[in-house]
């Protein structure tokens, strides 16, 4: 299917759309996609991911097969 053909269908389903939270919903994805908007991060947000910015430079980070691992035995003991 051609660009034009996909915006075209695009356009069609957004008229039809009368949920204001959906249209809102596709507004801040397609924001963030076409870097239209600076997204703000609230204070404990930004302070996450400085701790695992942090966490990850020290290599404080499990391995995909230990993290596996913890979350099976996690799992098992519910």
């Amino acid at each position: 299917m051609k660009t034009s053909e996909l915006k075209a269908e695009l356009i069609n389903k957004l008229n039809s759309i009368d949920d204001a939270h959906i249209i809102a919903e596709l507004k801040v994805f397609l924001d963030f996609e076409l870097d239209v908007e600076v997204y703000e991060l609230t204070k404990d947000q930004h302070a996450r991911i400085m701790e695992a910015k942090a966490e990850y430079l020290n290599s404080e980070v499990l391995d995909d097969s230990i993290a596996d691992q913890e979350i099976e035995k996690w799992l098992d003991e519910k």
